[in-house]
């Protein structure tokens, strides 16, 4: 078949099936309609057999007055309630024949695309939502690395001060260490020279007495 005629059948088809639709709906209205004008002609039945009713307590055979207004009334009303079953009837026949309607518009060629439309229009959603949440974890992970990585480098930092200032502290107690052991050997040297002089002065003869002069 050809395109142009393909689209033409498909067209027409549903033109034809919303003028059907169209019908089907009109003669729902129609229905309501027809049942409205039973429920008001029942109501104007029954309030004329109410006013014969009291015109039958007027007469002298009031029983066999009302007697033949009540089956007037049975055979108007049963009447009435025969046109309300064909109305329901066919009704049924209408709502079946939409609900069919409905199941062929289901199947129809228009529906069907319409129906493939959302599937895939929904799994490229899915499939969005899922590249969007890799994403996100992905940038959740680079995040956490750099902030392990930062927190590493601002441990070895602190690691390495704290090592800088341990060997400023030694280097400082060994310099006052050092200042100590010089002042003791200082002290120390100057001892035993005051002893080598002491020694010195100790071995040294005192000079001789001078001779006494001649008289």
């Amino acid at each position: 078949m050809k395109p142009f005629a393909f689209t033409f059948l498909l067209l027409w088809s549903c033109g034809f099936a919303g003028a059907q639709t169209s019908a089907l709906n009109g003669q729902v209205g129609n229905i309501d309609a027809q049942r409205a004008a039973i429920s008001a002609e029942r109501s104007r039945l029954e309030v004329g057999f109410l006013t014969e009713d009291a015109a039958c307590y007027k007469k002298f055979a009031v029983n066999s007055c009302l007697e033949k207004v009540n089956i007037r009334r049975r055979e108007a009303m049963a009447d009435l309630r025969r046109q309300e079953i064909l109305l329901n009837d066919e009704e049924r026949k209408i709502k079946g024949a939409q609900q069919i309607r409905k199941t062929e518009e289901k199947s129809s060629p228009e529906k069907l695309q319409e129906e493939a439309d959302r599937r895939t229009k929904a799994a490229e959603d899915y499939q969005s939502r899922l590249e969007r949440e890799k994403g996100k974890q992905q940038e959740r992970g680079v995040a956490a690395s750099n902030e392990a990585a930062a927190r590493e480098a601002n441990t070895a930092k602190l690691q390495a001060h704290q090592k800088k200032i341990q060997a400023r502290s030694e280097q400082q107690a060994g310099t006052v260490e050092k200042a100590k052991e010089f002042d003791a050997r200082k002290a120390e040297a100057q001892e035993r020279r005051a002893q080598h002089e002491a020694d010195q002065l100790k071995r040294v003869k005192p000079p001789a007495k001078p001779l006494p002069l001649p008289q």
